[in-house]
């Protein structure tokens, strides 16, 4: 008798312990970001990486990955810049680099599309067909923060003003 009516109780209750682990609020660098809440909170798989988000897609999720290497890591703004759109093939005349001022600071805004070549640069790669890039470079007086989001094409397009107003309220918080 006791476990038909616990039992029940604690499989209503683990959705709100899983969920309590994620946070709404996060740091890269000097940084606090604040998480979308249909952007799902993803533990990050490599230690390079110093958080993951998941954005809903209605043609499948893409991975929004953050980086930051401190003052000079990582090669500087243009090397990653490269590194990333070196990533993806197929699609001529679509990969697009530009540097906008977002809440007074500079950012490097990447994007491109085709077949992404996913997996760490130098090692083995998955070809994954109809992908996008959009990625932001955020010169901070501590380093630079990287921002990635890579995933189907109409996921990555239709979250990019979302993206920038998050970029802009990291930005505008720091300040």
């Amino acid at each position: 008798m006791f476990s038909r009516v616990l039992l029940p109780a604690l499989v209503l209750l683990l959705p709100a312990f899983v969920r309590a682990d994620d946070p709404a609020t996060f740091e890269v660098g000097d940084l606090t970001f604040t998480r979308p809440a249909e952007w799902k909170w993803v533990p990050v798989n490599s230690p390079m990486r110093k958080a993951q988000l998941q954005l809903p897609g209605a043609d499948g999720p893409a991975d929004l990955t953050f980086f930051h290497f401190g003052p000079g890591g990582a090669g500087g703004v243009e090397a990653n810049a490269q590194r990333w759109l070196k990533q993806f093939s197929g699609k001529p005349g679509v990969e697009k680099t530009e540097t906008e001022e977002i809440a007074g600071t500079k950012v490097t805004l990447v994007s491109t599309e085709g077949t992404f070549n996913s997996g760490m640069p130098g090692g083995e790669t998955k070809p994954l067909e109809n992908q996008a890039l959009l990625g932001g470079i955020i010169d901070r007086p501590g380093g630079l923060v990287f921002a990635k989001i890579t995933g189907p094409i109409t996921t990555v397009k239709g979250a990019r003003a979302r993206f920038i107003e998050f970029l802009k309220t990291a930005l505008t918080a720091a300040k």
